[in-house]
């Protein structure tokens, strides 16, 4: 494997979050052991294996992005690999695809803030979960022990719906004084 920083190669991506001059990034192997560490804690979570080193790989990226075939190479995985992960990723809201400016290259982008965009999107997460517990309720009867469960499962997330807003509130509150 190549012994370069994450960012190392990419001389055309927009300096987003860029080190202040005279800081360095952390080596390609600190970065490697942070990346394998958080993609395996992630794992053991319950996120897919491959989607869990991709997003730490581009957490730990100096400006978190990346190529498809940067990824490959920094995780030592095929493009195929990449591609469904970063499809995974993109469709929970964890990062984004851009287009790399004069060029046809997809650049895959993680928000500094990743996990507050995929945790508070409730309502396309949450609204189709609840529709079908409500539907369920309906058809086993609300007073059968089926029918309570769904219940229960259904205000629990209408619960935690109405206290994202709240939630988000604090989270911002707590940033400004970081």
């Amino acid at each position: 494997m190549p012994s370069r920083s994450p960012a190392a190669s990419r001389t055309t991506a927009p300096a987003r979050a860029a080190a202040p001059r005279g800081r360095r990034g952390p080596s390609h192997a600190t970065s490697h052991a942070v990346v394998e560490k958080l993609g395996s804690a992630l794992s053991a979570a319950g996120f897919p294996p491959m989607p869990s080193r991709v997003f730490a790989a581009l957490l730990v990226d100096e400006d978190g992005r990346m190529t498809a075939s940067e990824l490959a190479e920094e995780l030592s995985v095929s493009a195929a690999a990449v591609s469904g992960a970063v499809r995974y990723l993109s469709h929970i809201g964890l990062l984004r695809r851009e287009r790399e400016r004069g060029s046809r290259k997809d650049v895959f982008v993680v928000q500094d803030d990743a996990w507050r965009g995929a945790l508070t999107n409730t309502g396309s997460t949450y609204a189709p979960i609840i529709a079908a517990l409500a539907d369920g309720v309906e058809h086993l009867g609300a007073d059968t022990e089926g029918g309570e469960r769904l219940q229960m499962s259904r205000e629990f997330l209408e619960f935690v719906t109405a206290e994202m807003d709240g939630m988000l509130e604090r989270w911002e509150a707590h940033k400004r004084t970081r």
